[in-house]
């Protein structure tokens, strides 16, 4: 096999602002796994996760590391010849601290900074001058994306309707400048130039004016980002449109660790593959993949290992599948499909080509209401207690058990709870007894289940990350069990006679997404947690 990197950069980016901070031993441990395999680039995504000087609120109680931490990754980084590069936001993604009075003055709309307001700079430069006292890199990622409502909120207020690519070029050359002054240079993403440009669509061909190219300061680089296709022509459409626009663009690709609990190997791998020979073909030099936590940092990034290494070995230049699983098999003493049994919890019927988070969604959503009921395929249940006898083999690994051990649990959860709102209507409506009294059974099982799961989980947050924000997976766990054990309580008084009726169980039950009455059993992504649980306003 051909050891020498075929792309000038290959890297990592981390997550560490949805609530999973990393602690510095498994950064460190992940330094020490991506080094092992060739990667040069760690970026750490940090909307408001470390510590600026003079800014006391900002990142307060959120896990934020320390200059000293960062110090101290950034010589571990080093050490590996890895490159450790900051990855901020200088334009949206702050509504972390928007929460602050100090800062609510800072924002245009949504979780936008208002543009040309100094206090706004003021900040980011305060955030340049404590960047250059931790990193070693003198490159920057500032982020910039999503931005979609800017120059519509307070700015619109203040300065009348301006075009929103001169409201972007406006603010990218002051933030250029102000960081300049500390030696960097930067990395953004690419998104709005196209969103601007294209009637807010990013995944398109869009011509952009060459009047927009020559306005990007020499010293930023674009960073195309794209996680949704396995088809590389789409992904060469597109890096030509960057190329266009910025001659020596980036990409990032997504392992995609960001939809739940469960990690999705089989599709991140068909992703990566399309992408990347894209890139290959094109001459695109600088490539890193992301691992995101949205809505929680549920998902261990650790168990992206199989498409960690999957794309290690393309950017060396093997292609060859077999071959790739056996080098994975003898490197980490564990088949590689064994390893990709971690993907089953969120696609129990086994599927990868498309992105569904069944075991989030069927966790999480209420026995009562089962906003997603009308979505659950008969069989589901023993789908998941197969899948837990599957995942059973590699709990007694030594490196990776805990990984196995979260997922087994939560699939034994899922074998009783993924059709207990479908099975409670069913007992309801035809008021069998003997059902109702097995039934009742069921939910004091899923009970001791889910106290099971948590604690596995527990585990696998704190050897990974900092103790903050698994608050708020006490809080949804918490709230389950309780849920689960109000539902079971009333179901008891109906067994009892104390009451007749449960007015959510007399409703008819509609499909979540507009087939009303009709049952439509397909794999979905729904991901938000507050989307899922209620209809009720959170």
């Amino acid at each position: 096999m051909n050891t020498t990197l075929q792309f000038r950069r290959l890297g990592t980016m981390l997550d560490c602002s949805r609530n999973a901070v990393p602690n510095l031993e498994s950064l460190k441990a992940w330094i020490d796994l991506t080094a092992d395999l060739g990667y040069t680039t760690l970026m750490l995504y940090t909307e408001d996760t470390y510590e600026v000087d003079e800014n006391p609120y900002f990142g307060y109680m959120r896990g934020r590391f320390s200059k000293e931490e960062l110090r101290e990754i950034d010589d571990y980084a080093k050490s590996r010849h890895v490159e450790l590069i900051p990855c901020i936001q200088t334009l949206a993604h702050l509504q972390a601290i928007k929460r602050w009075p100090e800062y609510e003055r800072h924002f245009d709309a949504d979780d936008i900074l208002l543009v040309g307001d100094e206090r706004v700079y003021e900040l980011i430069d305060q955030i340049f001058a404590t960047l250059v006292q931790c990193f070693s890199s003198r490159i920057v990622h500032i982020g910039m994306d999503e931005a979609e409502m800017l120059g519509r909120g307070r700015y619109l207020d203040q300065h009348g309707y301006q075009k929103g690519s001169d409201i972007l070029l406006t603010h990218v050359k002051r933030v250029a400048e102000i960081g300049a002054k500390y030696g960097f240079s930067f990395l953004m993403w690419s998104d709005l130039f196209f969103k601007l440009a294209n009637g807010g669509v990013y995944y398109e061909q869009a011509q952009i004016g060459d009047n927009v190219s020559s306005q990007i300061p020499e010293n930023v680089t674009l960073i195309y980002w794209d996680y949704y296709s396995t088809d590389s022509v789409h992904y060469n459409k597109m890096v030509q449109a960057h190329q266009q626009l910025k001659s020596d663009s980036w990409f990032a690709g997504g392992l995609w660790s960001w939809t739940g609990f469960a990690p999705h190997n089989g599709y991140s791998i068909l992703e990566v593959h399309a992408a990347m020979q894209s890139c290959r073909d094109n001459g695109v030099q600088d490539i890193f993949f992301t691992l995101w936590g949205d809505d929680g940092g549920e998902c261990s990034r650790f168990s992206l290992l199989p498409s960690l290494f999957y794309t290690s070995e393309l950017a060396h230049g093997n292609w060859d599948e077999q071959e790739i699983k056996r080098r994975f098999q003898a490197k980490y003493h564990i088949p590689f499909e064994a390893f990709m049994l971690l993907d089953l919890p969120g696609t129990p019927n086994g599927l990868d080509t498309a992105i569904c988070n069944a075991e989030k969604y069927l966790l999480y959503q209420d026995c009562f209401m089962g906003l997603l009921d009308m979505n659950v395929a008969s069989g589901t249940g023993a789908q998941y207690a197969a899948c837990a006898a599957r995942l059973s083999s590699g709990v007694c690994n030594q490196m990776w058990g805990y990984l196995f051990a979260t997922q087994k649990a939560l699939c034994e959860v899922l074998s009783l709870k993924a059709d207990l709102g479908i099975r409670t209507h069913q007992v309801y409506a035809s008021r069998d007894r003997q059902a109702l009294a097995a039934l009742l059974t069921d939910y004091q099982e899923v009970e001791k289940r889910i106290q099971a799961f948590y604690q596995t989980l527990k585990r696998q947050w704190f050897l990974e990350n900092k103790p903050h924000g698994f608050d708020v997976q006490d809080i949804r766990l918490g709230g389950l069990l309780q849920r689960v054990r109000s539902c079971r309580e009333r179901l008891q008084a109906l067994y009892d006679g104390v009451i007749d009726q449960i007015e959510e169980l007399e409703e008819s039950q509609l499909e979540m997404f507009g087939h009303g009455t009709v049952r439509h059993e397909v794999p979905v992504c729904f991901s938000a947690w507050k989307r899922n649980v209620t209809v009720n306003p959170i």
